[in-house]
């Protein structure tokens, strides 16, 4: 159906490489790899000829969809057409071998780019800064910082915030803080993700009393606290079994805070009731998020309606898996699979057969872009 509209693009002369990449794109998301290559590849068929930016585009989209190993194929096809790659070519890649946590890649990527007359800039240190902390090699990721201070490449708010929350998952508190100071005191106006970087640097070093003077300091600077400070404060108390100031800073969030909970939020609440089996709460919090118009996932559905399968709440096990399919949701394998197991032991086979029709009916719908 989509090449019958190219086609007719083409009678109407209203072909660009946009539409190509729209198509691949598409694909892409789809995990159609196979099919995104080829669509780029008919470009010359309909008279256009690929640039450089053509193929930046398709790499990147390749790199997000996690086929980083395709994308550095298409990029070595690039230049076998004799086309030369830019930075931004270089830089999608490194940012697809980080994600990937591909250090080796990430270092080949950077000798061949410097090989090429390109120097890294803030962006690329950036990026290979985040693997090397991703990759939990703290030491080799500040090496990398004092290097590009070396080479006169100014650090960006990014790469402070980068290191302010690795070093803080690691518990090396003292230098996470170190780099916050060095961060003001480099001229940039603060930032919501560095503040929240230190926030969870303190909480990973079981500081809640200071994570919340971060969020007061916050608030005096204008820029928060946001959704997600709040998540990370009540993601460490929560690990710490402190459920009950949990339920309090929730609580908090809206009219001390002024800070709208987020459908993240709202999971990791409503997950928190789940796994401490108080349902009613879990599900007292699920109507005020569906009072405030947000709409749940399929995890967050998942997470309650597995709960109310194991406490054998059926009727409301029933209740949500039904509206979690009348908003579209295809329902994980394992979810359906306990409710089913569910419904089976209490005689309820009619109704476990009607919602595998239903969940068929959803498979056979195509997916909307």
């Amino acid at each position: 159906m989509i090449w019958t509209l190219v086609n007719d693009m083409n009678r109407r002369k209203l072909l660009s490489s946009d539409t190509f990449a729209l198509v691949a794109r598409r694909y892409a998301r789809a995990e159609k790899v196979k099919e995104a290559v080829e669509t780029f590849e008919k470009m010359e068929h309909y008279g256009l000829k690929p640039h450089v930016s053509d193929f930046n585009r398709l790499i990147d989209v390749l790199c997000k969809s996690k086929c980083v190993e395709k994308a550095h194929e298409v990029f070595d096809r690039m230049r076998h057409l004799g086309l030369h790659p830019d930075i931004k070519t270089y830089t999608i890649l490194l940012e697809g071998w980080s994600q990937q946590q591909n250090l080796m890649r990430v270092n080949e990527v950077c000798r061949e780019m410097e090989n090429e007359g390109f120097h890294l800039d803030v962006v690329a240190y950036g990026i290979i800064i985040n693997a090397y902390c991703k990759a939990k090699k703290f030491d080799e990721a500040i090496g990398l910082y004092h290097e590009m201070k070396a080479k006169s490449v100014r650090p960006s708010p990014h790469v402070f915030c980068t290191l302010i929350n690795g070093l803080g998952s690691d518990k090396r508190l003292n230098e996470a803080l170190e780099f916050f100071e060095v961060s003001k005191a480099s001229g940039f106006a603060p930032e919501a993700p560095t503040y929240n970087a230190v926030v969870g640097a303190y909480c990973w070093s079981l500081r809640m009393d200071d994570a919340y003077r971060m969020v007061g300091e916050m608030k005096k600077c204008g820029i928060g606290p946001n959704s997600r400070t709040c998540d990370i404060i009540l993601h460490h108390l929560i690990k710490g079994r402190r459920i009950e100031e949990a339920c309090s800073f929730f609580r908090r969030m809206s009219g001390e805070f002024a800070c709208e909970p987020s459908v993240s939020t709202y999971e990791i609440m409503v997950r928190m009731f789940c796994n401490e089996e108080r349902l009613d709460m879990a599900m007292e919090v699920w109507d005020e998020m569906k009072g405030k118009g947000i709409l749940p996932g399929r995890h967050m559905f998942s997470t309650l309606v597995c709960a109310l399968c194991h406490e054998n709440k059926l009727d409301e096990a029933c209740k949500y898996f039904q509206e979690m399919l009348d908003l579209g949701n295809r329902p994980p394998a394992k979810m359906f699979s306990t409710l089913k197991e569910a419904l089976v032991d209490a005689r309820m086979e009619n109704t476990a057969m009607y919602f595998a029709l239903q969940i068929d009916k959803l498979r056979k719908t195509p997916l909307v872009a």
